[in-house]
C-alpha cells in the first residue's frame, strides 16, 4: 500500500495488513500532519471510497461533511495521551441525508523512540432513539428560525406580517397557530368590550387540514376575540412572559380558553396543549403568538417555547415597523381627505367631478390635491398640484399650498402671475417641500382657457366636435424653488369640450418614457351618456392599474343651452 511521499518508509506495511485487513474494525493510521498513511479495508467498505482516495490527504478533505474532531487528533500527537472521540456526520458515499455516528479510541504511533503518527480504530454506533429525536427537533426549529429571515416581514402589512409567521410555525411547530394583536389606535371604532374582558383582534389563523375546519368556529382572521381575564393570553401579556399549559384536565383546558363554553368543543377536536407567547417591542406587548397542538402531537416542551419565543422577537421588529406605517398612513389619508372634500362647482353653469385613489398600503399616502375656486364674471379657477414626498408632511405642505393659492385667487391674476406670486410665498415661509401645479381660469362662456403650469404634466381637452387634444403648454420650474419663468397659454375651446387634470400617478410607470404614458391620454373620449362621473370610471379603469403612487383626476366642463348659448 503506498504511503505519502513526504514520510518516511518506518512502518512495515506488510505487518499492518498482516495485523489489521481482517478486522471488521475500521483502521486508519495517519502521518504526524494528519494525513491517511494506511487504511484497512473494513474502512474503505464503511467510507464508501477506494484507497487512493485517501492516503496522502486528511480527514477533512477526504470528507467534508464529517466531524472528525482533528484537534483531538494533534492533541494526542502533542502529550501521548490517548483519546476516545466521537464524531458524526454524512459519508460521501451516502445518498440519502441520515446522519452517522462514530466512536474512536486514538493513541499516538511510536517506532524507535520517534513519534510517527496517530493510529485511530473507529466503530460505526447508533444514537439513540430519543437522541435522535432531539436531533431531529433541533433540525427543524433550526429550520424554521433560517425560514423566519425571508419569510417574515416581506411587507408593511401587519395582518400580512402577521399571516407570514402563522404560516411558518403549522405545522412545523404546532397544528394550529394565531397571532392577535390589540385594536389600532386609528380605526373605526368597534363595539365595547364587556367589564372584566380583554379584546384583541384575530389577525391571522394558520392550521393543518385535518382541523382548519374545526378550529374556524372559534374566529377567522378579522374577527374580535374576547378573553377572560385569567384565560392564557391575558396572563401573558400581563406578565410579559410564555404561557405553557398541557391540557390535561377540563379545568386547565377551561382557564386556557378564551371562555368557558369552548371547551367541550375544544375536547372535540383533540387539542391538548397551548402556548401564548407575547409579541412585544421595547417591553411593551402589542399581541400575542398563540400555538396549539392536537391529536397525537407531542406536548409542547421548553425547546418548543425558546424557538416559539424566537420568532415572536423576530416578527415582533416587523410588526412595529407595520403598526407604525399604518399609523402614519392612516392619519395622513384622513387629513388628506378632510382637506380634498369634493370641490363645490363655484357658478351654476359648470360642472365639476374629482376623484381619488391612493396608492396601495405599500406605499404612504402623498400630497395631490386639486381646487376649483370661483371669480367674478362668472369665471372660475381650476388648480391640480402635487406635492413632493409622501406622509403626514407632504399632506401638510399640501394644505398650505391650498390655502395660499386661495388667498391669491382673490387677486384677479392671470394663472403665470399667480404661480409667480405663489413660488414666492413658498419660497419665503420656509415650507420645504417643493409642489407642481396646473392652473386653468376659464371665462363663463367656457370657450376660452388660459393655462400656466409649474413642473406639471399638460392637460387634456376632450372636445365633443373635434376631437381630444393634449395642450402644449409651457412647463416652469416647480413650486418652491424660487426660479419663477412661468407663462401662460390660450387654448380655445369649443362648445362642451371637457377639461381633464391629473397628477402624475395616472401615467407614471416604471421602465416606460413619461411622454409615452402622457401620448395615451389623447385616446380619451366622452362616454355616449357624456357624464363626466363615467369618464372618469373609465380612466381610472384604463390607467389605475399598476399605479405606484396616489392619483387625483379632475373633469370639468362649462354647461350650454341646446342653442349654444350660456345658462
Amino acid at each position: 500500500m503506498p504511503v505519502h511521499a513526504d514520510h518516511p518508509r518506518s512502518i512495515d506495511e506488510t505487518a499492518l495488513a498482516a495485523a489489521l485487513d481482517g478486522t471488521t474494525a475500521g483502521v486508519a493510521v495517519f502521518d504526524t500532519d494528519l494525513r491517511y498513511i494506511y487504511v484497512n479495508p473494513a474502512l474503505v467498505r464503511h467510507n464508501g471510497l477506494p484507497p487512493d482516495a485517501h492516503l496522502g490527504r486528511r480527514p477533512s478533505e477526504v470528507m467534508p461533511d464529517i466531524d472528525a474532531r482533528e484537534d483531538l487528533m494533534r492533541a494526542v500527537l502533542t502529550d501521548g495521551r490517548a483519546r476516545e472521540i466521537t464524531s458524526s456526520g454524512r459519508l460521501p458515499a451516502e445518498s440519502g441525508t441520515a446522519r452517522c455516528y462514530w466512536h474512536g479510541a486514538y493513541h499516538r504511533l511510536e517506532v524507535g523512540g520517534r513519534i510517527v503518527g496517530v493510529v485511530g480504530i473507529v466503530l460505526e454506533v447508533m444514537a439513540s432513539d430519543d437522541e435522535q429525536h432531539r436531533l431531529a427537533q433541533a433540525q427543524r426549529h433550526l429550520s424554521l428560525l433560517d425560514s423566519a429571515n425571508t419569510r417574515i416581514g416581506t411587507t408593511l402589512d401587519m395582518d400580512t406580517t402577521c399571516a407570514e409567521l402563522t404560516d411558518l410555525v403549522v405545522p412545523g411547530l404546532a397544528d394550529v397557530a394565531t397571532v392577535e394583536v390589540f385594536p389600532p389606535d386609528v380605526a373605526p371604532p368597534v363595539r365595547p368590550a364587556p367589564p372584566d374582558v380583554v379584546r384583541m383582534r384575530r389577525a391571522a389563523i394558520s392550521s393543518v387540514r385535518g382541523l382548519s375546519r374545526g378550529i374556524e368556529q372559534f374566529g377567522v382572521a378579522g374577527d374580535y376575540i374576547d378573553y377572560q381575564e385569567d384565560a392564557a393570553v391575558p396572563r401573558c401579556l400581563v406578565s410579559n412572559q410564555p404561557v405553557v399549559e398541557n391540557l390535561t384536565g377540563d379545568e386547565l383546558l377551561s382557564r386556557a380558553a378564551p371562555n368557558p363554553e369552548r371547551v367541550a368543543a375544544y375536547r372535540e377536536l383533540g387539542l391538548h396543549s397551548a402556548i401564548a407567547v407575547p409579541i412585544a417591542v421595547r417591553g411593551a406587548p402589542i399581541g400575542v403568538l398563540g400555538l396549539l397542538r392536537a391529536g397525537g402531537s407531542p406536548v409542547f416542551t421548553d425547546d418548543d417555547v425558546v424557538v416559539a419565543r424566537e420568532l415572536a422577537v423576530r416578527a415582533a421588529v416587523h410588526l412595529d415597523h407595520a403598526r407604525r406605517f399604518t399609523h402614519e398612513h392612516t392619519i395622513a389619508l384622513e387629513l388628506q381627505r378632510s382637506l380634498l372634500s369634493e370641490p363645490r362647482p363655484p357658478h351654476p353653469h359648470i360642472e365639476v367631478a374629482t376623484r381619488y385613489l391612493p396608492a396601495d398600503r405599500s406605499v404612504l399616502v402623498g400630497g395631490d390635491w386639486f381646487d376649483v375656486i370661483p371669480l367674478p364674471d362668472g369665471r372660475h379657477l381650476k388648480a391640480m398640484g402635487d406635492v413632493m414626498g409622501h406622509g403626514v408632511e407632504a399632506a401638510v405642505a399640501m394644505s398650505h399650498y391650498r390655502s395660499l393659492l386661495r388667498l391669491l385667487a382673490d387677486e384677479e391674476l392671470p394663472p403665470h402671475r399667480i404661480l409667480e406670486q405663489l413660488d414666492r410665498m413658498v419660497e419665503r415661509s420656509g415650507l420645504d417641500r417643493a409642489a407642481t401645479c396646473l392652473l386653468a381660469v376659464v371665462d363663463r362662456s367656457g370657450a376660452v382657457c388660459e393655462v400656466a403650469s409649474a413642473g406639471h404634466l399638460p392637460p387634456v381637452f376632450i372636445d365633443p366636435a373635434a376631437g381630444t387634444r393634449l395642450a402644449a403648454v409651457s412647463a416652469g420650474p416647480p413650486l418652491g424653488t424660487g426660479y419663477g419663468g412661468y407663462r401662460t397659454t390660450v387654448v380655445e375651446c369649443g362648445p362642451g369640450t371637457v377639461l381633464f387634470m391629473y397628477t402624475d400617478g395616472l401615467v407614471e410607470r416604471r421602465g416606460e418614457d413619461i411622454d409615452v404614458s402622457v401620448a395615451r391620454l389623447a385616446g380619451l373620449t366622452l362616454p355616449e351618456s357624456g357624464d363626466l362621473e363615467e369618464l372618469l370610471d373609465a380612466v381610472l379603469d384604463r390607467f389605475g392599474p399598476g399605479a405606484e403612487d396616489d392619483i387625483a383626476v379632475m373633469a370639468s366642463r362649462t354647461r350650454t343651452e341646446p342653442d349654444g348659448a350660456t345658462p
